[in-house]
């Protein structure tokens, strides 16, 4: 039964959005189950997945062989960035879209990709697992690589939103630690220009509903600099220009979509400071925010790490979207 309901799925799915490939401007991908060269744990060959680009990503460049995941849930070596689809058994219309952190040397797959995934559909939400192009693998496009992928991710569940019964004015982000600030930055700048349209998809808002982040890294300014997120976007001796642009403050400004913050206090990778001033320039901006700082539990907590404060976050967070109405 669960084999027929995927290939239904599958087949509905090309079905409902022939309409929009026959319009592109070149022949389209289609949706893929099975071997897609990644880790089963990273993108379980039962699930359906989405390759985010028809052929070459922007510009080329890359790694060369499969994807890699280390026994810690490190994955690495991401030739073809891919949006793995995590469907509930209820879908409720809502949609998000999960981004792993790593300092954008790795994405920590599992616990802030795969985990986060499921919880989320048990709230009868779709969610997308974005698997990225990391910036130090050799892409053209270098620390454009990931901004571009999360664009077109976007865009690309709107496009499909029909497909999966999506809302496409429910669309929303989780990202953790380097992930936060992808689609933190994504959501406070959907009209940033990354790449040059490949297809009708990329006529597509890049808009977000609202935004979870969990311990995101949001400033690359100092004191704060000492992150992996700022040595992989800017390098280890940036202009302070180069520091001001690449942070998430810089460009929050009124009508930006509302943000859900959590982080523990003895962080120790990336500072509480990160939430606080993210918080501080949504108060200045009108942008609706809620922060939640819990008194322990490190950095990397995923969806709370048992025996600390921060265990309690996925509850408040579910709370948070009915209250916005993102979820009944």
């Amino acid at each position: 039964m669960l084999l027929k309901r995927r290939l239904f799925t599958l087949n509905a799915a090309a079905t409902l959005t022939a309409p929009f490939l026959t319009r592109c401007s070149r022949a389209s991908y289609d949706f893929h189950s099975g071997a897609a060269g990644y880790p089963e744990e990273a993108l379980p060959e039962d699930d359906l997945h989405i390759p985010l680009w028809d052929g070459m990503p922007p510009d080329g460049g890359g790694p060369q062989g499969m994807p890699r995941l280390s026994p810690h849930g490190a994955l690495t070596n991401i030739a073809t960035p891919t949006l793995s689809v995590h469907r509930p058994e209820r879908p409720n219309g809502a949609a998000i879209i999960v981004a792993g952190g790593g300092g954008y040397r790795y994405i920590q797959i599992r616990k802030e990709g795969v985990l986060p995934a499921q919880w989320l559909t048990s709230l009868g939400i779709t969610a997308f697992v974005l698997l990225y192009r990391l910036p130090g693998e050799h892409w053209k496009d270098g620390h454009l690589a990931p901004f571009q992928d999360a664009q077109r991710a976007i865009r690309l569940v709107r496009g499909h939103a029909k497909a999966f019964g999506i809302d496409p004015s429910r669309i929303g982000a989780l990202g953790f630690s380097a992930g936060g600030h992808l689609m933190g930055t994504c959501a406070i700048r959907p009209e940033w220009k990354t790449y040059q349209p490949v297809d009708m998809y990329d006529t597509m808002s890049a808009t977000l509903a609202l935004s979870l982040l969990a311990y995101p890294v949001v400033t690359l300014e100092p004191p704060y600099q000492h992150t992996a997120t700022r040595r992989m976007l800017i390098g280890d001796h940036p202009t302070e220009q180069d520091s001001i642009d690449w942070s998430m403050q810089t460009y929050v400004k009124r009508g930006d979509p509302p943000f859900f913050l959590v982080q523990a206090a003895d962080d120790r990778i990336a500072s509480a400071e990160n939430t606080a001033i993210l918080e501080k320039s949504c108060q200045d901006n009108n942008v609706d925010v809620v922060r939640h700082l819990f008194r322990n539990g490190g950095h990397g907590f995923g969806l709370g790490r048992p025996g600390t404060d921060t265990a309690v976050w996925p509850e408040m967070a579910h709370e948070w979207m009915r209250q916005k109405h993102f979820i009944s």
